[in-house]
């Protein structure tokens, strides 16, 4: 049987990773959506995209491109930190079955 000690140490290290990974993603989609769209509007309409100011794109439509990117990419991301800590449904242990079901 697994020792409970090392058990414990495997999920905060899971944990911790998970939360290290959402915070690099959140940083990247701040400053698509804020940075983009309000902060650097200036300079980004001076470009042309499609015959709209790329600053005004970007705070439209590129901020939710960018999300929805990244929404894959933590999807992708999570499974390898799965598969690495053995959380994934092929390394996962099966439940046991309750008595009469």
């Amino acid at each position: 049987m697994a020792d409970p000690e090392s058990s414990q140490q495997r999920r905060r290290d899971y944990w911790r990773e998970n939360l290290r990974i959402m915070a690099w993603l959140l940083a990247v989609w701040f400053l698509v959506s804020y940075g983009c769209g309000i902060l650097f509007v200036d300079a980004l309409n001076k470009i042309s995209l499609g015959g709209f100011q790329f600053g005004f794109w970007m705070a439209q439509q590129g901020s939710i491109y960018v999300f929805v990117v990244l929404i894959f990419v933590y999807v992708r991301l999570m499974n390898k930190l799965d598969k690495k800590y053995g959380f994934d449904k092929e390394g996962e242990p099966e439940t046991e079955k309750k008595e009469g079901a």
